[in-house]
């Protein structure tokens, strides 16, 4: 199950590049780092699937059989102000925000479902194959990370697929793409198993950067314990990240000092893969 994870497995990180890879090479993309701007408090307890920042509220989504759920939280205190349960089978995965709606996907099930953004109260369900980790949106389509190299866009009115994005670093596929963000005109994405958040074209997919963020979270993870969130105040330009069952959520700021060495291994791993 997802919810058992290593926080870094540079040793399984090659047999992950070595499926699928062909073509050219690209220019390897840089390993970037963060400086924390603030720190404010986060649910220790919340197995953290997915964020987003909105009018002023952070909206999170819980994963796990029996504590699934989505929920509407300060952030500057850390209080959760509304909250709906997601039931047993269920485990919920990534969130996004469309108009008066919340879209929330489950891992395994191949069904999402639909909630009024106002209340969180359920309105609907919609359909789709394969894993759902990821959402976000850039303000045309709805976009979507199942655990594998590739994104897809569907209509954020229907949840119908619009297109497909392959994600590809130094010319290799990155998998294992997690929690997304839209910033700025990138795509941002939690790369599972590891310290890394990828900085996607959004027309190629090709990634222009990994930010390195093994700095943050507890001293002394669990192995539960990985980073996974990601959130943008696009009004204020403040980029936020934290990880499942993490004490704290960050405001960050990418820098380019020098990034973690096992980072950068998990990088270097990633870039690797064989010739077709």
């Amino acid at each position: 199950m997802r919810s058992k994870t290593i926080r870094a497995l540079p040793a399984l990180l090659p047999l992950l590049a070595l499926a699928g890879c062909g073509g050219a090479k690209d220019e390897a993309p840089k390993v970037q780092t963060v400086e924390v701007v603030k720190s404010y408090p986060h649910d220790a307890q919340a197995f953290t699937q997915g964020l987003f920042y909105d009018g002023g509220t952070l909206f999170e989504s819980t994963g796990e059989e029996g504590t699934s759920g989505i929920r509407k939280v300060v952030l500057d205190t850390g209080e959760v102000t509304a909250q709906a349960p997601l039931s047993p089978p269920y485990f919920g995965e990534g969130i996004i925000g469309w108009k008066d709606r919340i879209y929330q996907l489950t891992w395994k099930d191949q069904k999402g479902f639909i909630y009024n953004r106002a209340d969180l109260s359920l309105k609907g369900e919609f359909g789709y194959t394969g894993e759902g980790w990821g959402l976000t949106q850039n303000g045309k389509s709805v976009i979507m990370s199942d655990g594998t190299a590739t994104l897809r866009f569907l209509d954020p009115e229907t949840m119908a697929q619009q297109s497909t994005l392959a994600v590809t670093a130094n010319g290799c596929p990155v998998a294992q793409l997690n929690e997304l963000e839209w910033i700025d005109g990138e795509i941002w994405a939690n790369v599972w198993q590891t310290d890394l958040i990828a900085r996607i074209d959004p027309q190629t997919g090709k990634v222009r950067s990994f930010v390195d963020v093994s700095a943050l979270g507890p001293p002394t993870p669990s192995a539960d314990e990985v980073p996974n969130g990601i959130a943008y105040d696009a009004a204020a330009k403040r980029i936020f990240v934290t990880g499942k069952m993490w004490p704290e959520l960050y405001q960050v700021r990418v820098t380019d000092g020098p990034a973690n060495g096992a980072a950068q291994d998990q990088a270097a791993a990633l870039m690797r893969c064989q010739p077709s």
